[in-house]
């Protein structure tokens, strides 16, 4: 049983990952003013609520976008576990290759982890992984496992944002599923052009990028704000809400446990 840690701009996932079956996941706000104590006791409440003694956790990974924080959360795991995690960087055992890309080790960890998922979910096939969380990144793994690049764009939550308060007579809104796409009240109006908005841009870069590969992909998507837009769009997407952790538990797997 590992710990696995994905500290995002504005949440961070705590899980506990006994194998591709057994995983507990919960949230934490991304917070750049807490300690290292403050997130050890955020990872010992959920361990905690969960019912997991740290005695059976043996060890951690974790994978960072917010390098400022990344210090602070290994301290943090420290504190819990009396070890440091294993941090998600280009240069680990990995089954993608990444000698496309021009920087490799500038490729965030997250994305890492879930191309490696892909990588060994979908063998042989051309994958598109759809992340949705503060921003949208739309990556691309070619049938040889090699990561040739891909798109990032504003993420649902950061565009609503910006329509809510950059103007003064639109209200913050909700998500559920627009009835249709042509609306006739205000709020409506935001939540069509949001939601099939950004079902329609995912659409049209798959589109894109399977035209310029010159071969259909296999599309996944992850994230937290993934299962507001997937059923919106009209190319067949995989929605794996577990993809990240699956990537972490593969390459702690692959890193640590078979030293």
């Amino acid at each position: 049983m590992i710990l696995a840690i994905d500290m995002g701009n504005s949440n961070i996932k705590i899980g506990v990952l006994e194998d591709e079956e057994h995983m507990i996941e919960e949230r934490v706000s991304t917070a750049y003013n807490k300690t290292s104590m403050e997130y050890a006791m955020d990872i010992t409440a959920i361990l905690e609520f969960h019912g997991i003694d740290k005695k059976h956790i043996d060890g951690a990974i974790l994978s960072s976008v917010v390098p400022p924080l990344t210090g602070t959360l290994r301290t943090a795991v420290r504190k819990v576990l009396g070890k440091a995690p294993l941090l998600v960087r280009s240069n680990l055992h990995m089954h993608i290759g990444l000698s496309s890309m021009k920087y490799p080790e500038k490729v965030g960890a997250d994305l890492l982890a879930g191309l490696e998922a892909a990588s060994l979910a979908y063998p042989g096939e051309p994958v598109i992984v759809v992340t949705m969380g503060t921003a949208t990144t739309m990556t691309v793994l070619t049938k040889e496992r090699e990561y040739i690049g891909g798109v990032i764009l504003p993420g649902l939550q950061v565009s609503l944002n910006s329509l809510s308060v950059g103007t003064a007579q639109l209200p913050a809104i909700s998500l559920e599923k627009p009835g249709r796409v042509i609306a006739n009240e205000t709020a409506e109006c935001m939540r069509s052009g949001i939601l099939y908005g950004n079902a329609a841009q995912i659409d049209g870069l798959i589109s894109r990028m399977e035209e310029e590969l010159g071969m259909p992909c296999r599309v996944v998507a992850t994230g937290g704000l993934a299962r507001f837009v997937v059923p919106l769009c009209r190319h067949k997407i995989v929605l794996d809400k577990w993809l990240l952790m699956k990537g972490l538990l593969a390459l702690y797997r692959q890193n640590v446990q078979e030293e």
